[in-house]
Protein backbone atom coordinates (compact mmCIF):
# COMPACT_ATOMS: atom_id res chain seq x y z
CA UNK A 1 0.00 0.00 0.00
CA UNK A 2 1.27 3.46 -0.85
CA UNK A 3 1.33 6.50 1.46
CA UNK A 4 0.28 9.71 -0.28
CA UNK A 5 0.54 13.22 1.16
CA UNK A 6 -2.34 15.57 0.38
CA UNK A 7 -1.70 19.18 -0.47
CA UNK A 8 -3.17 20.17 2.91
CA UNK A 9 -0.78 17.88 4.77
CA UNK A 10 2.27 19.23 2.94
CA UNK A 11 1.24 22.82 3.63
CA UNK A 12 0.77 22.08 7.34
CA UNK A 13 4.06 20.20 7.51
CA UNK A 14 5.90 23.18 6.01
CA UNK A 15 4.33 25.45 8.64
CA UNK A 16 5.83 23.40 11.46
CA UNK A 17 9.48 23.95 10.52
CA UNK A 18 9.76 27.75 10.95
CA UNK A 19 8.03 27.54 14.30
CA UNK A 20 10.47 24.98 15.68
CA UNK A 21 13.47 26.49 13.86
CA UNK A 22 13.24 29.64 15.96
CA UNK A 23 14.76 27.77 18.88
CA UNK A 24 16.83 25.11 17.13
CA UNK A 25 17.05 24.66 13.32
CA UNK A 26 18.71 21.24 13.58
CA UNK A 27 16.02 19.99 15.94
CA UNK A 28 13.37 21.21 13.50
CA UNK A 29 14.84 19.15 10.66
CA UNK A 30 15.02 16.05 12.87
CA UNK A 31 11.48 16.63 14.10
CA UNK A 32 10.11 16.82 10.56
CA UNK A 33 12.08 13.72 9.55
CA UNK A 34 10.53 11.85 12.47
CA UNK A 35 7.00 12.93 11.50
CA UNK A 36 7.58 11.92 7.87
CA UNK A 37 9.10 8.55 8.82
CA UNK A 38 6.28 7.84 11.26
CA UNK A 39 3.68 8.66 8.61
CA UNK A 40 5.44 6.52 6.03
CA UNK A 41 5.52 3.60 8.48
CA UNK A 42 1.72 3.46 8.40
CA UNK A 43 1.88 1.34 5.25
CA UNK A 44 3.21 -1.55 7.34
CA UNK A 45 0.15 -1.51 9.60
CA UNK A 46 -2.53 1.00 8.51
CA UNK A 47 -4.68 0.46 11.57
CA UNK A 48 -1.95 1.15 14.12
CA UNK A 49 -3.18 4.70 14.65
CA UNK A 50 -6.19 5.43 16.79
CA UNK A 51 -9.55 6.47 15.40
CA UNK A 52 -9.78 10.28 15.50
CA UNK A 53 -11.91 10.93 18.60
CA UNK A 54 -13.84 13.93 17.30
CA UNK A 55 -14.89 12.15 14.11
CA UNK A 56 -15.13 8.43 15.02
CA UNK A 57 -14.96 7.14 11.45
CA UNK A 58 -13.06 3.86 11.46
CA UNK A 59 -10.89 4.50 8.40
CA UNK A 60 -9.81 7.99 9.54
CA UNK A 61 -7.04 7.56 12.05
CA UNK A 62 -4.18 9.43 13.63
CA UNK A 63 -0.74 8.90 15.00
CA UNK A 64 0.57 11.12 17.75
CA UNK A 65 4.13 12.37 17.88
CA UNK A 66 5.07 14.65 20.74
CA UNK A 67 2.46 17.42 20.56
CA UNK A 68 1.45 16.82 16.91
CA UNK A 69 -1.28 14.77 15.28
CA UNK A 70 -0.79 13.03 11.93
CA UNK A 71 -4.26 12.36 10.53
CA UNK A 72 -4.73 9.90 7.69
CA UNK A 73 -7.44 8.01 5.82
CA UNK A 74 -7.18 4.37 4.85
CA UNK A 75 -8.40 3.83 1.29
CA UNK A 76 -8.57 0.70 -0.82
CA UNK A 77 -5.34 1.39 -2.72
CA UNK A 78 -3.58 3.97 -0.56
CA UNK A 79 -3.19 5.71 2.74
CA UNK A 80 -3.62 9.46 2.41
CA UNK A 81 -2.07 11.75 4.99
CA UNK A 82 -4.78 14.39 5.43
CA UNK A 83 -3.09 16.85 7.76
CA UNK A 84 -0.51 17.41 10.47
CA UNK A 85 -1.27 19.82 13.29
CA UNK A 86 -0.74 20.64 16.93
CA UNK A 87 -2.37 18.20 19.29
CA UNK A 88 -4.26 20.74 21.39
CA UNK A 89 -6.43 21.64 18.39
CA UNK A 90 -9.44 19.75 17.09
CA UNK A 91 -9.51 18.33 13.58
CA UNK A 92 -11.39 20.63 11.23
CA UNK A 93 -14.02 18.57 9.44
CA UNK A 94 -13.40 20.23 6.06
CA UNK A 95 -10.00 18.52 5.97
CA UNK A 96 -11.65 15.13 5.49
CA UNK A 97 -13.89 16.17 2.59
Amino acid sequence: MKVRWTRESLIRLREVKPYISKDNPQAAAKFLDKIINLAESIKENPEKGRIVPEITISNIRELLYKNYRIVYIIKKESIDILTVFEGHKLLEKDVIN
